[in-house]
């Protein structure tokens, strides 16, 4: 039977930190500070000390993420203060603060706290607005408190049958407490958004294929309010998807090409306008390579080849919860690529959507074929922007590591706009190129163009592939196949999918 998943419920109270009643409230403090800032002076007096005595011994030196638990004896309201590191304060950003609620949020829960305040924002010399906190700490302890336990015949909730948290942001200033409660409301609709996003992304091959991921968005649609329209492989077929129906003629769970529309405002007059932002997400469900065969090893993980089309789950669920004044289309080109007797083969001929034709030189580049298809049919819209998000190459991964998604585009402030939503969101990306010379590495001699080119600027040859879909719409791709997924704990975040790019995404919208 699968295990319920985990209630975060945020609310904000105005209420002095030495008064607050729960199981344990969490404080922050820089690194290397002299002492306790003003704001956490009342809350060691009434606790004797036990603070300073903390920093004293040297047990707690505010590193980023690092925890120390003290416990009151009945001297304040609540039973446990936790002591949670900013890192240096020259260096705090924005995400520090979501950081901080994430590792409380988990270490509360390996101690069974069920009732969590987070006062991590009242360190002296965190400069944030009350909403900009409010949204930060909320996302974090969604986030944070989040593990993947469906399959789990005992999940590791401590033998609790109920698992939700009621998490308090904790504010004395009367004055912060409006702020806490805007962006608290904004972090809900957000980190719920990026926890579905990653439940759906975490389900495995035999669970999650293109037909069941079209029900999943259907199901979406109803519960939120979203036009859903799903193209089988029937329509695909007669709309002439060949790319989408090459990649996934080996498996007997056939393509579908999902759309899900927001219309957050009327069009008027004889002419409609197109939509203000498609979001296309690549949702390959399960990647064996196809003929050209992955290696045996860590291909369990190749379930995360649908991350971008439930990021774009993700996406549209926040769009719709947020009633984002916007019309927003999202995209989810979805197949299996499996080898079989029925298998796309190197060296055939398919001709995609827009006309072009492409010579498969290798089964392992699926995504940009299913992708060239759903960003043609994007363009065909004639939306003022194209977003594209996908776990698309290797060479991404080697050219930037784990902790920036790379980012393309034929448009410098679309661009512009996303880098800065990176820096709001925490979901870095981190500019490279993919302009004439790369796109000229991708033309075929049989065909208008082949889908790989050799090992060299990888991650660039395939996004400039992909350019030559979208014509002169201004578009931007992310490469997260460094980002999509991890098997590396922190004290903030589980393994799993991580659900990059909903907030980067979400971000950018709301910023229009």
């Amino acid at each position: 039977m699968a295990k319920k998943a985990k209630r975060t419920i945020v609310t904000v109270s105005g209420v002095r930190l030495d008064k607050y009643k729960g199981d344990m409230l969490a404080v922050g403090l820089f690194e290397g500070a002299k002492g306790l800032p003003a704001e956490l002076v009342q809350l060691d007096k009434t606790a004797d000390g036990a603070l300073k005595n903390v920093l004293k011994l040297g047990d707690f030196s505010g590193k980023a993420n690092e925890t120390a638990v003290l416990y009151t004896s009945g001297k304040v309201g609540c039973k446990r203060i936790m002591l949670v590191g900013l890192g240096q304060n020259g260096k705090f950003k924005l995400d520090g603060l979501r950081q901080s609620a994430g590792t409380a949020a988990r270490t509360a829960e390996k101690l069974g706290v069920t009732r969590l305040g987070l006062a991590v924002h009242g360190a002296g010399g965190v400069k944030l607005s009350a909403e900009q906190a409010g949204q930060a700490i909320t996302e974090g302890a969604i986030i944070g408190r989040y593990d993947y336990q469906e399959y789990l015949s005992e999940a590791k909730d401590n033998g609790r049958k109920d698992t939700t948290m009621q998490v308090t942001i904790v504010e004395p200033k009367a004055s912060a407490v409006t702020g806490l409660n805007r962006g608290r409301r904004v972090g809900m609709v957000l980190g719920e958004g990026q926890n579905y996003a990653r439940t759906i992304a975490n389900k495995p091959g035999n669970e999650i294929n293109p037909p069941s991921l079209a029900r999943e968005a259907q199901k979406l649609a109803r519960e939120v309010g979203l036009k859903c329209k799903i193209f089988d492989e029937r329509k695909l077929s007669d709309m002439g998807m060949n790319g989408i129906l090459a990649v996934g003629s080996g498996s007997a769970s056939k393509p579908r090409l999902i759309m899900l529309e927001h219309k957050g405002r009327r069009t008027s007059g004889a002419r409609k306008a197109g939509p203000d932002v498609v979001v296309v997400g690549k949702a390959i469900t399960f990647d064996s390579g196809g003929i050209s065969i992955k290696p045996s090893e860590k291909m369990e993980e190749m379930k995360f080849d649908k991350t971008g089309g439930c990021a774009v789950l993700g996406i549209m669920r926040a769009v719709a919860a947020m009633k984002l004044p916007l019309h927003v289309v999202g995209l989810i080109p979805s197949a299996e690529n499996l080898p079989s007797h029925t298998s796309y083969r190197p060296g055939d001929i398919v001709r995609t959507y827009s006309g072009k034709t492409l010579e498969v030189q290798n089964t392992d580049a699926e995504g940009r074929i299913i992708l060239c298809d759903a960003l043609a049919y994007a363009a065909k819209m004639k939306p003022k922007a194209i977003v594209d998000m996908a776990t698309l190459t290797g060479a991404c991964v080697v050219a930037l590591g784990v902790h920036y998604a790379g980012l393309f585009g034929n448009n410098a402030a679309l661009k512009s706009e996303l880098e800065k939503a990176a820096q709001v969101s925490g979901d870095l990306v981190w500019g490279m190129p993919s302009d004439e010379g790369y796109f000229a590495e991708m033309k075929s001699k049989i065909a208008d163009l082949k889908n790989i080119s050799n090992r060299k600027g990888g991650a660039c040859t395939a996004a400039a592939f992909l350019g030559d879909f979208v014509g002169d719409v201004p578009w931007a791709h992310i490469d997260i196949a460094a980002v999509a997924d991890t098997d590396v704990e922190k004290p903030y975040r589980g393994v799993g999918a991580t659900g990059f790019a909903v907030r980067l995404v979400m971000e950018y919208l709301r910023s229009k």
